[in-house]
């Protein structure tokens, strides 16, 4: 097993908190010892709920300089591909190497797709030209392109990153995996079994050596809700209200691929995955306080490490 990262995304609700008790909690998360701070994205998501990654993870770059991002997961259908990479070229000039950019199809919920003027059966095609574009983008010069979705001339986005901003493709169909190994540097996966994740890593790596690209360096990464407590009865409630009250959806479909108890017992969960080829860990962290869901992700990072060494 390679070197394991663990990230935290801020407990459920707490970037839509009032201003200081957001940032009380982020100084916590910083303060904790975790690789890096985990931000999703939603325009409007079922009831109207969301945040935009790119200016989430732009604010904890530029408010905890030590602190890394991962955006996991950016909804890069929804938008134009030449501004979302005038905006990943200026977070790269404030926090050169601190960022990777995970991307995504959605779909969960199609009236986001609807009312941002998208039809939702185009989007895995649009985000296979965006992402052709992001990365034709990504080195300074001039791009013209005549797609299904987007047409352009010379179009160019200066100063190029200094260092290239790692993308890591989200999604569990064929076509997501494929994308993974022709555009991006890793695959992020969610609600997938071990088993599953590793034979998509080895299938990533075929694409892209079809592609023409070289696997070896690509960091594969997961997205996990997890419930912390005393005890495992005393950490599924928290967990099971989460993930209800976020997806609009009963919690037993998804509770086979969500660990929850002590933090020996989710990282017991997720051994297996790391052996699949998991070095990334996206936590989304569920428990009866803030301040038990912070120690267990800092605890969990411990113990994952500390197989891997």
């Amino acid at each position: 097993m390679s070197d394991i990262r663990v990230g935290i995304f801020a407990p459920v609700g707490q970037f839509a908190a009032p201003a200081e008790q957001r940032d009380a909690m982020l100084h916590r998360i910083a303060d904790s010892g975790v690789d890096h701070v985990a931000v999703n994205d939603h325009v409007s998501f079922f009831v109207g709920a969301g945040a935009d990654a790119l200016i989430d993870a732009a604010t904890v770059l530029t408010r905890y300089p030590g602190v890394p991002c991962y955006v996991a997961l950016y909804l890069l259908p929804l938008r134009h591909p030449v501004l979302v990479a005038r905006q990943l070229a200026s977070i790269a000039e404030h926090a050169p190497g601190r960022l990777v950019f995970g991307v995504g199809i959605g779909g969960e919920d199609r009236h986001e797709f609807e009312i941002c003027g998208v039809d939702p059966s185009t989007r895995g095609r649009r985000m296979d030209e965006s992402l052709e574009l992001l990365r034709a983008l990504s080195d300074g010069k001039p791009v013209s392109f005549d797609g299904e979705f987007f047409k352009m001339r010379d179009a160019q986005i200066l100063p190029a990153p200094s260092s290239p901003i790692p993308i890591t493709v989200g999604g569990r169909s064929d076509a997501a995996v494929r994308r993974a190994g022709r555009f991006g540097d890793g695959w992020l996966g969610i609600w997938v079994s071990p088993q599953r994740y590793g034979t998509v890593v080895e299938q990533v790596a075929e694409h892209a050596k079809t592609a023409g690209r070289n696997p070896s360096r690509f960091q594969h990464a997961l997205n996990v809700w997890c419930g912390f407590g005393a005890t495992r009865e005393a950490a599924r409630a928290p967990l099971a209200t989460g993930m209800q009250t976020f997806y609009q959806t009963p919690f037993e479909p998804f509770e086979r691929y969500s660990p929850y108890g002590t933090p020996e017992d989710v990282a017991e969960f997720l051994y297996p995955y790391a052996k699949a080829g998991c070095s990334v860990f996206n936590v989304i962290p569920c428990a009866s306080d803030h301040e038990t869901a912070v120690a267990g992700v800092a605890e969990l990072r411990r113990l994952l490490r500390a197989v891997a060494s």
